[in-house]
Formats: structure tokens, sequence, C-alpha cells
């Protein structure tokens, strides 16, 4: 996969795309990172990425044809035949969910545009993003962290990324319950003992057990997936 991220500040990216399992990724050529700087396709003697709305109001807005001469740029460098997806990450955007990340692992090219400001000029998004999508119903300072967060969850499911590709579409959210508790080694720590049934070695038992602690984490902390699970087996049922 290609991922190319256009970004006002490249170092709020390069430096997490160098650790971990993104950086094994990279080094495995799982993955291509590109951070591409915006202010480089500015026209504007100073560089300028942004400025004042129309109709007033407070705040900046990033102007179109950095953006516009940017993105063209990236999608011109796209295999042919192919279309890449162009994702915007806003407040405004879609909910991110695993589902979303499991769809575009699936792609060969990927192009993060990152917004400040009050956001990019209407007219690119119309033109241009294929996915506005939102990491959650709060604000941030710009699109680089939320960039992170949509290219890590991608990039893990991406396969040969994680050893074991079973442990990733069994996380959180890659069915419609929330995990369940996990234990390691020692069987005993402070006094708290692991759970018997996870000694016994009788697997029916173990997986039973870590269906129920699934479905009561999830009824107590999530409501609305345990009613779309409920929904779901009924539909399934009959």
């Amino acid at each position: 996969m290609i991922i190319d991220v256009l970004t006002c500040f490249p170092e709020m990216i390069n430096p997490i795309v160098r650790e971990s399992i993104v950086k094994r990724a990279r080094e495995k050529g799982l993955v291509d990172i590109r951070v591409h700087d915006l202010r480089d396709f500015s026209e504007d003697r100073h560089r300028k990425t942004d400025d004042y709305p129309f109709g007033g109001g407070d705040g900046m807005v990033m102007t179109a044809q950095p953006l516009y001469d940017g993105i063209r740029s990236l999608l011109d460098q796209g295999k042919e035949g192919t279309r890449p997806r162009v994702v915007f990450p806003t407040p405004d955007g879609s909910l991110f969910t695993q589902r979303i990340a499991e769809t575009l692992a699936e792609e060969e090219h990927v192009i993060f545009v990152c917004g400040h400001y009050k956001g990019i000029d209407q007219r690119i998004r119309d033109m241009l993003i294929t996915d506005e999508i939102s990491i959650g119903d709060y604000v941030l300072t710009g699109g680089e962290l939320s960039s992170l967060v949509i290219m890590d969850a991608v990039i893990r499911l991406i396969p040969g990324v994680l050893g074991e590709i079973n442990s990733a579409l069994s996380d959180s959210f890659s069915e419609p319950l929330l995990d369940c508790p996990w234990y390691t080694r020692p069987e005993e720590f402070m006094g708290e003992k692991v759970p018997d049934v996870l000694l016994s070695g009788h697997h029916a038992n173990i997986e039973t057990w870590r269906k129920e602690e699934r479905i009561r984490k999830t009824k107590e902390r999530r409501p609305d997936m345990w009613k779309a699970y409920q929904h779901k087996g009924e539909d399934e049922n009959g």
C-alpha cells in the first residue's frame, strides 16, 4: 500500500511512522508512507496556505490552490487504472469504525489531507475528497493526529504486518462485541489471580467464558453496540 500525507507540519507525522508496528511494516515493504509539505505547492511568495473566510467570521480557512495542486500531484503519481482514496479527517465527517479501517486496508493507494483552522475550502472537498472521516465528537488543532489514528488502524490490518492476523480480526469492534479480558504470566500478581477457567485447558469452557465476558463488557460500556448485536441476532434467527 502507498500512503501519502499532505500536511503543513510534516514533523508531526514523520517521528510516529518511524516507530513500532508501522516502522516494521515499512521495513517489510508492506507500506510506503510519503509525507509532503503542503507549503511546497503554494504559489504565494510567502508559501501561505490559508486566508480569511468569505462572509466573515473568526478563524482562517485553508485555500484551494495549494490543496488542489498537491492532491492532483499525488493522484497523478498513482498506479494507472486505479483511483486512490482521498481521506480528509474532519469533525463533521462519518464516524470512523473498524469496518471503515478494513475497507481502507484493501486499497492500494490512500491519500490523507490534513486540515487546520476552520477546515479546507469546500470546493476541494467537493472536487477531490472521497472520504470525510471523524475519529470522534471532539475537535483537534489539526488533521495530523486524526490521520495517524486512521493510518495505524488501517496498516495493522494489511496482511503480513502483524504476526497473527487472527489477533487483529478478533479485536474489539472487528465483531459486534467488545473484547474480553486477557491475562498472561504470572498466574498471581499482588494477590490477584488469573481466572481458573483460563488455566483449565478446557478450550470449550474458555471460549464460553470469553464470550460471556465480551457480552458483559459490551452491555456495561456500550449499550448501543449491545442493542445492535441483539438486533443482528434477531435478524439472523428470523
